[in-house]
């Protein structure tokens, strides 16, 4: 079968007839028989639809209309808060091993659907077909993560040590329990993995949810909660609420009957939710996922083709609208005429285009505000720097009705330029010049982001430095595949320093379920 060739974010190529064939297939079923739905709402165990709509269309061609969503009210986000709360007891006493199974069969009906899955996806989000179904692929393995962590730990129950070794009727353990209503909010760039796995998670642990997706991946959000919606769980332990603009996800934050946020979106809005979760009555938890502005150091000696290749896949997959993207280059003098003309090649060769296509590298930027953003940096990038490669919006042919864009490799820069210190969520990429190491790491690290960070250099001395020194998270050494991408469940924990998280915990890691569970220390005589 096509699907048991596995996509990753490492996956160079998918040169595989089968199953490119069988996404060919998925990607016009998908266009004639899923464009144009009604997508709903859940609510306490049912569908719910609200008395005014939003359409989305998609960014690769905007006459395409995708679906029509929900606008959700502050009564809807209140209903589902109330419907959390009812179902918090049960679940909470549900045995973990019951849970554990519903959660590894949502993860093998995402495996059995993932073509279709991603070809969606594609369509709303304009991401490439590895990256779309590498994203679908990733959000199963999650969910299989986090069910064998909770196996694994025995639902988070340890015995500990006596206080008097002497008494033998003292036995002593630590239990994790759920915290309550847990809330999920979603950004637009992996609408799937950063929706279902944080839904998992609190669920797994013996939560509630309420879950709520981007505005720009409606079609995303609703395939994501249709996956729990018909899990079989009881009424009220998962819902899901949709809308553009303030009104849901206001209530989402404030309500004071929320025990916990997942949250992954910008910096502004993810500090909000921390401020929020400090205040009332008691300080509540916030796993805050936030931006980055990822640097890359490239070392006089580096392999400069290994580096250029993964530069070029950090930066401009899935159009820089990644929170991981590489954003910032620093390389030594001694090489840096050599890679930044590698760099500059591979760039150039970038295939632009229809991302349902098997050959495309790069689709669109997500909206229309996006792609003003693009033309706006640039603008910027061309009066106070020297843009080395790209830099245009494509509007020729089967492009004329999207949001496509060409990569850019920009010099020149100071450091305290707008595009050096903010992140754009673009394929825009900074590139400098440098004399050492240190001033590279100096540089690297004078950002209040610290989400992911890549090295390139073949003495280990320098490797070894790089990680003792970098202020990251997740952090990479010589990886073609991607210089600050590619994480993936159980092999590399995602997670941010600084101002990219709140945590200081990864997703996909050993520590993540912990985040979702407080500890009561249980003394029992007799």
């Amino acid at each position: 079968m096509a699907q048991k060739f596995k996509v990753t974010y490492a996956t160079m190529s998918a040169d595989n007839e089968e199953l490119q064939s069988a996404y060919d297939q998925a990607v016009a079923r998908v266009k004639a028989e899923w464009f144009g739905a009604e997508v709903p709402m859940f609510i306490n165990g049912e569908k719910v639809y609200a008395a005014e709509k939003f359409s989305r269309y998609s960014p690769i061609n905007t006459d395409w209309l995708l679906c029509q969503a929900q606008k959700g009210t502050t009564d809807h986000a209140k209903q589902a808060i109330a419907a959390a709360r009812e179902a918090f007891p049960g679940w909470k006493n549900t045995p973990w091993q019951e849970r554990v199974a519903i959660i590894r069969n949502i993860a093998e009906k995402i495996s059995d659907n993932s073509l279709e899955l991603s070809a969606i996806m594609i369509y709303e989000v304009g991401k490439n077909r590895l990256e779309a179904l590498g994203e679908v692929e990733e959000t199963a393995d999650l969910l299989r993560w986090y069910a064998d962590q909770m196996e694994k730990n025995n639902g988070y129950v340890r015995t500990l040590g006596k206080n008097n070794p002497d008494d033998p009727k003292e036995n002593n353990f630590s239990v994790l329990s759920p915290f309550g209503v847990w809330v999920v909010i979603s950004p637009f760039n992996f609408p799937m993995a950063l929706s279902a796995a944080p839904i998992a998670a609190a669920l797994v642990t013996g939560n509630t949810v309420v879950f709520k997706g981007s505005s720009d991946t409606p079609y995303d959000g609703w395939k994501t909660a249709e996956l729990f919606a018909e899990a079989g769980l009881p009424a009220g332990v998962f819902n899901y609420v949709s809308g553009p603009g303030r009104t849901v996800g206001q209530e989402l934050q404030e309500n004071p009957d929320i025990d916990g946020w997942t949250f992954t979106g910008s910096y502004d809005v993810g500090m909000t939710v921390v401020k929020t979760a400090a205040t009332g009555r008691y300080p509540r938890p916030a796993i805050i996922e936030m931006g980055g502005k990822n640097p890359t150091i490239v070392s006089k000696t580096a392999d400069t083709t290994k580096a250029a290749t993964g530069v070029m896949r950090a930066a401009f997959g899935l159009d820089g609208q990644k929170c991981s993207a590489c954003s910032r280059v620093y390389v030594q003098e001694e090489v840096y005429d050599e890679f930044k003309a590698k760099l500059a090649q591979i760039t150039a060769a970038i295939k632009i285009g229809d991302p349902t296509r098997r050959d495309v590298f790069m689709g669109t930027v997500v909206n229309k505000n996006a792609y003003q953003d693009y033309q706006r940096f640039m603008d910027k990038a061309r009066a106070d720097g020297t843009v080395l490669v790209g830099g245009n919006v494509l509007t020729e042919g089967d492009m004329a009705k999207g949001y496509f864009v060409e990569p850019a490799i920009v010099e020149g820069l100071p450091e305290d330029h707008e595009l050096v210190k903010t992140e754009l969520f673009l394929p825009i990429l900074h590139l400098a010049k440098v004399k050492t190491l240190d001033e590279a790491m100096a540089k690297a690290n004078d950002t209040d982001f610290g989400l992911t960070a890549g090295f390139f250099g073949e003495d280990k001395a320098e490797v070894e430095w790089f990680f003792n020194n970098i202020q990251a998270g997740t952090t990479y050494s010589n990886r073609a595949a991607g210089a600050t991408t590619g994480a993936w469940p159980g092999v590399q924990a995602f997670g941010g320093w600084k101002g990219s998280g709140s945590s200081g915990k990864g997703i996909g890691g050993y520590y993540t379920l912990p985040l979702y569970l407080h500890e009561q220390s249980r003394t029992l005589i007799g």
